[in-house]
């Protein structure tokens, strides 16, 4: 009898693994078929919603308007850098070479007079100087208020060295604002370009990397447009600022020049002695 139930039992474990074995087979392909894609249907998806071409340009190409338009921004932006740069870099050598070649003459002058003289037949910035000096002379009603005289050639040349500085500053602004916006418009683009994928990727109920990858691919190229704008522009700045610089201070020299030439004809005598013109320079040929 207990080996009638025995084998009863026996019997029916073995129906039962019988009958579960194929079940677990189905649902052993199921996941395997849910993990693995076919790769044919990932060729098809990447076909019908993705570009094949990666590189910047089919980037560019099958990228979102809006990134388009800044990627277009960002290009200009570099162009106008190196714009900036060439004209610049030609305008402030020759400033500066200009002013290098008047200092070295000035200082041999005598009188302000002189200084004109040996400057007359060049237009640079210390000739200007000299010559607004010498207006100034001539202008002033009391030769004996030499302190006057001084204090007003002194505010004449200070507006003159601002002006200059003005000019030879004039268009490196734009560089510290492309430096300085340029990183967040690439981020911006960068941020609409995810923003993008994200929905390509919920409308497609799929989350494959073959999927996902050329969306990010195509937004994080803004952010290396915005750098690529960004960061030649601020080296670009700081080494006008530094060449600036330099030119302000050729210019402080040739200004303090000039009032030195001032001061010492402002103190030599005039000719004859008990002259009422004592302390004046005296009158060249050229005046």
């Amino acid at each position: 009898m207990q080996r009638d139930e025995a084998f009863v039992r026996r019997t029916v474990w073995f129906l039962r693994g019988i009958a579960v074995a194929p079940a677990i087979s189905v649902l052993l392909g199921l996941s395997s078929s849910a993990l693995a894609q076919d790769p044919n249907d990932v060729a098809i998806i990447g076909t019908a919603t993705l570009p094949r071409d990666l590189t910047p340009w089919g980037m560019f190409l099958n990228a979102d308007p809006i990134v388009k338009g800044v990627l277009i921004g960002l290009l200009f932006a570099s162009i106008v850098t190196w714009t900036v740069w060439l004209a610049k870099t030609i305008e402030i050598l020759v400033a500066r070479r200009r002013v290098s070649s008047a200092l070295s003459i000035l200082p041999a002058a005598t009188s302000v007079s002189t200084g004109g003289e040996r400057l007359s037949g060049t237009n640079n910035e210390i000739g200007r100087f000299v010559a607004a000096a010498i207006t100034e002379l001539r202008l002033s009603p009391d030769p004996f208020e030499r302190d006057g005289i001084k204090e007003r050639i002194a505010s004449r040349l200070e507006r003159l060295e601002a002006s200059f500085s003005r000019r030879i500053s004039r268009g490196t602004g734009v560089l510290a604002t492309i430096g300085a916006t340029a990183p967040f418009v690439g981020l911006f683009g960068t941020v609409w370009g995810i923003m993008n994928s994200f929905i390509g990727i919920s409308k497609a109920h799929t989350t494959n990397l073959a999927v996902v990858a050329p969306g990010i691919a195509e937004a994080l190229l803004a952010t290396a447009f915005g750098l690529a704008a960004a960061i030649p522009a601020v080296m670009v700045y700081n080494v006008f600022a530094r060449w600036t610089a330099g030119y302000r201070a050729l210019l402080g020299d040739g200004a303090a020049e000039v009032l030195r030439l001032v001061s010492r004809d402002l103190d030599r005598p005039a000719a004859a002695p008990g002259s009422p013109r004592r302390g004046m320079p005296l009158p060249t040929a050229a005046e």
